[in-house]
Parts: C-alpha cells; structure tokens; sequence
C-alpha cells in the first residue's frame, strides 16, 4: 500500500491526499511543478520514470490514512537550477 507522503521531496510543497502527485516506484513523491522540470521527466534519486501518485478514497483514509513522514531530497532544488 502507497504511504500517500504529504509533501514534494524536491520543494517541500504539501500534497494532500487528493492533490495531484507524482511518485516513482521507490514512491519518491513530487508536485507537478517540480517534475515538469527533471530531465526526461525522470526520478532525479532513481532515474525511472513517475507516474501519476493515485487517489485514495476518503473513506478509504479513515483505515489507512495517509502518512505525515516528510522526506525531501536533499539538493534536488540545487538540481534543477543548474538544468
């Protein structure tokens, strides 16, 4: 099962739970923003490719919610700005 993390790892933006996520199967989590400007639309951690993180129903969150672990990747911002 997904953990659903609430935040992008390159940003630090918050993700709700229905917000429109992206995750690559290590589900390394990013904001749309973010992903839009890694090469080739890939994993900077991993190099695979993300894919949209799915929606969990609400009453589905009420027994499995979502986690509050923040990661974030250290130098991703870095990163992108030498692109």
């Amino acid at each position: 099962m997904l953990e659903i993390r609430p935040n992008c790892e390159c940003c630090g933006r918050d993700l709700a739970p229905e917000d429109e996520a992206y995750v690559c199967t290590f589900e390394c989590t990013w904001c749309p923003a973010c992903v839009d400007r890694f090469p080739g639309r890939a994993c900077p951690n991993c190099g695979g490719n993300v894919q949209l993180r799915p929606i969990r129903p609400a009453q589905a969150l009420v027994k499995h919610p979502a986690s509050t672990r923040r990661i974030i990747s250290p130098n991703c911002l870095e990163n992108l700005r030498s692109v």
